[in-house]
């Protein structure tokens, strides 16, 4: 399964990255890819739990949306 992801760098460096669909499912890390690999435990995590409420994101700019598979 592919969720979308979206990655955010931060101005103290490193990135926030969270999941547009799952609300509240958000994680952070010093690279894109610990950034990645932190978003994926969360959300699996996050699956565990049944919590499924589905948001809307929208872009606010210099953002990048990618995929996790799990």
């Amino acid at each position: 399964m592919e969720i979308e992801v979206v990655l955010e760098p931060q101005e103290e460096g490193g990135f926030t990255v969270f999941v547009p669909s799952l609300k509240g499912c958000i994680s952070q890390g010093e690279t894109k890819e610990e950034a990645l690999s932190n978003i994926k435990e969360a959300i699996e995590l996050f699956l565990e739990t049944g919590e499924n409420e589905i948001i809307i994101y929208k872009n606010k700019g210099n953002i990048e949306i990618s995929n996790v598979s799990i």
